[in-house]
């Protein structure tokens, strides 16, 4: 949103746990807030986790709302249920959890040897997998 420099509204930036009963919590609570406020709702939401994405499908069908029709919904992980959603498949950013792993076990490995912790830094790359559950705003 800053990069294309667009306003987030105050409290559109829900904080919560990695499962779909904080990700379907968080979008009721903002869901709730906009309710006869004016203030129209977001028309994408990005989950820090798949499993948040889902339970914010949970949220928007109980809702009767449609994905990607009224919101659009993505998740981070790319995890194999994200493939399976319905409907539909869920839009997410896959990262290299093998190759992080990985890196991971060397770096523990590297401390078991006495190198300092602070000298292992990974960013991996990571990549938007787009499936059913995106779409521009009507």
């Amino acid at each position: 949103m800053e990069a294309a420099e667009l306003p987030v509204p105050e409290g559109w930036v829900p904080y919560g746990e990695f499962n779909d009963a904080s990700g379907k919590a968080q979008l009721v609570r903002l869901l709730d807030s906009l309710d006869g406020s004016g203030q129209e709702p977001p028309t994408a939401v990005f989950a820090a986790s798949d499993l948040q994405a889902l339970g914010a499908f949970e949220a928007l069908r109980e809702r009767g709302r449609a994905i990607p029709g009224d919101m659009s919904v993505v998740g981070f992980d790319d995890l194999p249920v994200a493939r399976w959603t319905h409907p539909p498949p869920l839009t997410t950013v896959r990262q290299p959890l093998l190759d992080m792993a990985s890196v991971a076990a060397n770096a523990l490995l590297r401390i078991i040897d006495g190198e300092p912790a602070d000298q292992f830094r990974l960013e991996p790359a990571t990549q938007l997998v787009v499936r059913g559950s995106t779409a521009l705003p009507a």
